[in-house]
């Protein structure tokens, strides 16, 4: 299945809805060497009468160039009887 060109600006309109620039702060982004990913941490404040809610999320970078809210899954070995088999 191919992805959706989605850029990172517009996956975090889709789940947090329209923010002004004031509101919303990238936190942290980590890289993690060993399987050359990339997690971005953003939160973004609302106010809505007296409270002020704040929320959080994580996005990460999966290996065919799309974001999302889910880490992308661990390559495991595998075993194959192709080597075996010639």
């Amino acid at each position: 299945m191919v992805a959706p060109e989605l850029s990172l600006r517009v996956l975090v309109e889709k789940w947090l809805g329209a923010v002004s620039a004031g509101h919303l702060h990238v936190r942290a982004i980590h890289r993690i060497r060993a399987g050359r990913r990339r997690c971005i941490c953003v939160e973004v404040e609302r106010t809505s009468g007296f409270a002020t809610n704040a929320f959080t999320l994580f996005f990460f970078r999966h290996d065919d160039g799309a974001w999302h809210i889910y880490p992308p899954e661990t390559v495991r070995p595998a075993m194959s009887l192709g080597r075996l088999a010639a």
